[in-house]
């Protein structure tokens, strides 16, 4: 983590991924982000994965760096815990992120009763306020149908949250746009997003939409080939799989020289009628240049043409599991800065990383555990200028919890 946003402090309400990671990274910038749950924990405290006593890694994974506080929202005094808690006076505090359904006390006109120049960001589903989760926005927007094998009809979801993953870090963003502004004139909002729109914005950014209107084309599955120029998979003869890109005329130009097929894939370009220096006529020619591609790669170890391809500066990697990747690849290491193994409370010893971002001016430190749900009830209270007594009350009337309850 860094602390570039020290002193700045973020209230958080919410469940699973984008909301979390919004708040994960304001964390890992240096923010005092304090998430409140349920006595029992939020919806995501047992998510997949988990571990045999069934903590889950998702859930340390994504509150990385923040305070827990457990509480009763169902009753009056827990509800004004949280009142006080999101309301707080200071120039850096009074910012509220979330994507619970939340309505009455904890809704914006309520909230800004309390404190009127609140920013409070609001993740929904889709703009009208319907449910949406990243597994049905991808499938409405197209992508599974154009992912798979080419030829295949099934349509194919991929396995990372893409879009909630895009709404945390635009959310991370927006909640700084909004705290910039209030800085500037003193006025505090509401910032309301969908994650159904943030797919859509990405559709139309990438050219799909313009696809569709402009060409006609709707597009079809591809494989693993990359969609307008050269990128294609191919097998080893020690039964592994490499990944190679020529979205360049470099990277062309290298892939060509690394495995002494200019002569061979000039002629292609010749025969077909082709500029193959040109990134859409490789994408017109890939089954042709993948034909005479594949047995050179499918006659050679990995070792043997590794050296050349980098030698040649060719983009490529081979394709691994996560084990394979935990194992071999350096950068997934404490060599990399931004990663360090703590001590995670109920779990052990684990690689955990950073901000991904290096800021010359701020030292990067070690990433910080994720809180035990609760962990910092009291010292969140005392805060709050409960009393001692105050807290020992709440606790007794279970209307907040810790680890030392």
């Amino acid at each position: 983590m860094v602390k570039i946003l020290s002193g700045l402090r973020i209230v958080e309400g919410s469940a699973f991924v984008a909301v979390p990671m919004a708040g994960m990274t304001l964390a890992q910038l240096g923010a005092d982000v304090i998430r409140f749950d349920r006595l029992r924990g939020g919806l995501d405290q047992n998510r997949w994965p988990v571990t045999a006593e069934g903590r889950s890694l998702f859930w340390a994974g994504m509150n990385k760096g923040k305070r827990s506080l457990a509480v009763d929202m169902t009753t009056p005094r827990g509800q004004e815990i949280v009142t006080r808690l999101i309301c707080a006076p200071g120039p850096d505090a009074g910012i509220f992120l979330t994507n619970l359904r939340v309505r009455g006390w904890m809704d914006y006109p309520a909230l800004i009763k309390q404190r009127p120049d609140l920013i409070m960001l609001s993740m929904l589903g889709d703009r009208r306020g319907g449910p949406a989760v990243d597994y049905t926005v991808n499938p409405a927007m197209g992508f599974p149908q154009a992912t798979g094998p080419e030829g295949s009809a099934d349509p194919v979801c991929h396995v990372l949250p893409a879009w909630d993953c895009i709404a945390g870090q635009q959310a991370a963003l927006a909640v700084m746009a909004a705290e910039r502004h209030r800085r500037n004139t003193g006025q505090g909002q509401l910032v309301e997003m969908a994650l159904k729109d943030v797919a859509l914005s990405v559709l139309g950014s990438l050219g799909i939409i313009g696809e569709v209107q402009i060409n006609n084309v709707d597009r079809p599955k591809y494989g693993n080939a990359l969609y307008g120029a050269y990128g294609q998979d191919f097998a080893t003869s020690d039964g592994r799989r490499v990944m190679i890109v020529a979205l360049t005329n470099r990277q062309w130009d290298g892939l060509r020289a690394a495995t002494g097929m200019q002569e061979a894939l000039d002629a292609l370009g010749l025969r077909m009628g082709l500029v193959l220096s040109r990134e859409g006529d490789r994408f017109k020619a890939r089954h042709e240049i993948t034909a005479l591609l594949a047995p050179w790669f499918r006659a050679r170890r990995v070792e043997d043409f590794a050296a050349s391809l980098d030698s040649h500066n060719v983009t490529w990697s081979v394709f691994q599991t996560f084990r394979e990747a935990l194992e071999t690849d350096i950068d997934l290491s404490e060599d990399n800065p931004m990663f360090g193994t703590l001590q995670q409370p109920g779990i052990g010893p684990i690689l955990t990383p950073g901000i991904a971002v290096g800021f010359s001016a701020v030292e990067r430190e070690p990433p910080l555990p994720a809180p035990v749900l609760g962990q910092h009830t009291d010292m969140l209270l005392r805060e709050m200028g409960y009393t001692d007594g105050d807290i020992a009350r709440l606790h007794d009337d279970r209307i907040v919890t810790g680890p030392e309850s």
